[in-house]
């Protein structure tokens, strides 16, 4: 790659979690500044502890052309029961991300950690008019804007998560374990069915689990 390039890294975080937003990220910088980007602490994500996330988030945001787009539960349970497909919805968020940083800033690249077939995004920079080029890699996370992308996705989840907690008054685990169910249960229990519309993603099998318990059994 050439050191000139200014790269934009685009990254997801959420696309496993029953509860909370799905959140894109985009982050812009040149090879130059990779050094910086590995210094300040950009690297996959899921294995920095949260409030050290939340630190790097804070110091990468500062500096670098960025963008962070939440699509909220309520609106991603609307979006989906539209186009039933969830790397669909993905890649029109992933665009909206890469869009967003390039009206701060140009580009010569975009590099996305690959999560469904490489059309898709392709297909959606085309029908919003991109023409710049998108590279999507398996372990994306190894490039170092796609690594400070996955950080600033992962932050911006947490405190949603934080927030959706705190506004229910149940702590929101993340994934979609047993936990996670019992959990749904106790938020059912005190604000009806209805609720999980607003804090969850309804077409993950939790939801059946949760509103009908006798599954589990």
């Amino acid at each position: 790659m050439s050191a000139s390039r200014r790269i934009i890294g685009v990254d997801e975080s959420g696309k496993g979690d029953f509860f909370g937003p799905l959140v894109v990220a985009a982050l812009l910088a040149d090879d130059a500044q990779t050094t910086e980007l590995t210094k300040i602490g950009a690297r996959d994500s899921k294995k920095i502890a949260n409030g050290r996330l939340l630190e790097i988030d804070t110091e990468l945001r500062r500096i670098f052309p960025h963008a962070v787009v939440v699509i909220s539960p309520e609106e991603y349970n609307d979006r989906y029961e539209q186009i039933r497909n969830l790397n669909k919805l993905l890649a029109a968020g992933h665009v909206r991300a890469i869009e967003l940083v390039l009206l701060k800033s140009e580009a010569e690249i975009a590099i996305s950690d690959k999560f469904g077939k490489t059309e898709l995004i392709e297909t959606a920079m085309r029908e919003r008019g991109h023409t710049l080029p998108l590279q999507q890699l398996v372990r994306g996370e190894a490039i170092p804007q796609v690594a400070a992308a996955s950080v600033l996705a992962r932050a911006a989840f947490i405190r949603q998560m934080q927030e959706l907690s705190r506004l229910i008054g149940v702590r929101l685990p993340l994934g979609a374990a047993r936990q996670v169910d019992e959990a749904g249960r106790r938020v059912v229990a005190t604000h009806g069915v209805g609720i999980l519309r607003k804090i969850a993603k309804m077409h993950f099998k939790n939801y059946s689990r949760v509103v009908n318990p006798r599954l589990d059994l």
